[in-house]
């Protein structure tokens, strides 16, 4: 119910009604909403108060909307943590989901100015460039570009690539992962973005860069990831 004598707005306990519904599984994943109208007429308020509650919920990633049929609730987002360093796969794996990919292209190229940086290397040292769409169940997650040393990592093939990179480093290379680096931003989804990960057009998305290090402090990749926001989402323990 909705208390207007509450100190709360009312656009804010309509979101948390919708969210309750939500997470206690009355509302499923691609179910329609009811109305801006019905709401509005079952609460006594304006269709603008309900408007904005629902205008917050799209882009919190709870609910989306189709033109010209309504509104309907988004599927779960996955959860990260970022306390453990694990693979694009490995994370999938340990949820029960199929992790696959998508491969773009997959070369070897000169490092420029910035990939050299980044890798710790020479400039126009050959630098493997991988572009791929990770998927979950067939679902887009993310359009990922990774950059690895051509120097440090021989005998790099499209099929390894297609399984997990992070245990042909560990298992056949013998090369011991120890930590990375990551910087997240929010960002608008371009053009590209919007294709392979199939959502409309200025979409939030997680924009996230990653270095990852071997234990002797050498780079293994430099990797930069582009995330569906209403997909996914990331958290992290803090302690003092």
């Amino acid at each position: 119910m909705i208390d207007k004598n509450s100190p709360l707005p009312i656009y804010f306990q309509i979101e948390e009604q919708i969210k309750r519904k939500i997470e206690n599984g009355e509302f499923q994943a691609h179910d329609a909403l009811p109305s801006e109208r019905e709401y509005a007429e079952q609460f006594e308020i304006s269709r603008m108060t309900v408007r904005q509650a629902i205008n917050n919920l799209v882009n919190d990633g709870y609910l989306y909307r189709q033109k010209g049929r309504g509104t309907f609730v988004a599927d779960k987002k996955l959860e990260q943590q970022l306390n453990g360093l694990t693979s694009f796969t490995e994370d999938m794996k340990a949820r029960g989901l199929n992790p696959s990919s998508k491969l773009l292209s997959f070369e070897i190229i000169p490092a420029d100015k910035k990939i050299s940086g980044e890798l710790h290397i020479s400039l126009y040292a050959p630098v493997y460039e991988i572009k791929r769409i990770r998927l979950a169940d067939d679902v887009p997650m993310a359009l990922e570009t990774v950059y690895m040393s051509a120097n440090l990592i021989k005998g790099l093939t499209e099929e390894i690539i297609n399984l997990s990179l992070y245990q042909y480093v560990e298992n056949y290379v013998k090369l011991k992962i120890d930590y990375a680096s990551q910087t997240l931003e929010s960002s608008i989804a371009s053009e590209l973005e919007v294709t392979h990960l199939a959502i409309p057009k200025h979409s939030p998305i997680l924009f996230i860069q990653r270095n990852t290090f071997l234990i002797d402090g050498t780079p293994l990749e430099y990797v930069k990831s582009a995330y569906r926001a209403d997909r996914y989402k990331f958290t992290i323990n803090i302690s003092r």
